[in-house]
């Protein structure tokens, strides 16, 4: 390079410098440019910021709903067997107060076999494969837990060997409770002399050993006689809506 045109360059450079900082002709396109893209970090950081917060907010709400949704209902049946036994106390005046019920969440594993929906195995720790449990979805009931081949397996309500004790209508009608395989619960061996009608409801009669008192089961929606006993159609309460959990009462007392 002409050593002669260095001093035109630096005033050139000068003159450019100058007018960068004292004109707005040539600052303000470029820095509208800059704000710009720094505008559009920042706004992108911060939606990122507030998706990344909102997400875990949303997460940890549903989690603690949830918790609390399930101390709900486990203290809900915990009540209603208490409220039970209270009352049946007070009837006998001379009883003595021992109760502590246990019931757990519990979650679901998979159908026993394809194509039958009465049968789930259950994911209980500690399992007593000895004992006989009542199995409850939302303070309704659904079935009872056995064991096959030393794993729970819950039998739903319309499942054949699903069985347990129940009371019908107001007068507290006995009978024996079973699947039928179908959408509805047969009651059998209900007094011919208990007197009970289409639309009484069906509850569990706690003397089993399997369910506390009145836990709710369904309604009757025919009733039919054979062999000096009344037997009934009940449309359950529990519809199994593929459901993820259910309770288990693990003790009555």
């Amino acid at each position: 390079m002409n050593k002669k045109f260095l001093p035109y360059l630096f005033i050139i450079a000068a003159l450019f410098t100058g007018a960068f900082y004292y004109s707005n002709a040539i600052q303000s396109p470029l820095l509208s440019f800059l704000n710009g893209i720094k505008s559009s970090y920042h706004s992108t950081t911060d939606a990122i910021s507030k998706t990344i917060d909102k997400h875990f907010f949303q997460a940890q709400e549903i989690q603690r709903l949830s918790d609390e949704l399930q101390k709900y209902e486990k203290n809900h049946l915990i009540m209603q067997a208490m409220d039970n036994e209270l009352k049946n106390l007070y009837k006998e005046n001379n009883s003595s107060l021992k109760f502590n019920p246990k019931v757990e969440l519990v979650r679901t594993i998979a159908y026993e076999k394809f194509g039958n929906f009465n049968r789930i195995w259950l994911e209980i720790p500690d399992y007593n494969a000895s004992k006989i449990y009542g199995l409850v979805y939302k303070e309704l009931v659904a079935g009872i837990v056995v064991s096959k081949e030393n794993k729970a397996l819950a039998l739903l309500n319309s499942d054949i060997k699903s069985t347990y004790a129940v009371f019908i209508g107001d007068k507290k009608a006995p009978g024996i409770a079973h699947g039928n395989n179908d959408e509805h619960i047969i009651v059998n061996f209900i007094p011919a002399w208990s007197s009970i009608a289409v639309g009484d409801e069906v509850t569990t009669s706690g003397l089993d050993n399997i369910f506390f008192a009145n836990l709710k089961v369904g309604k009757i929606i025919s009733i039919s006689r054979s062999q000096g006993y009344q037997n009934a159609v009940i449309e359950p309460y529990f519809k199994p809506n593929e459901p993820n959990y259910f309770h288990i009462i693990r003790s009555l007392h």
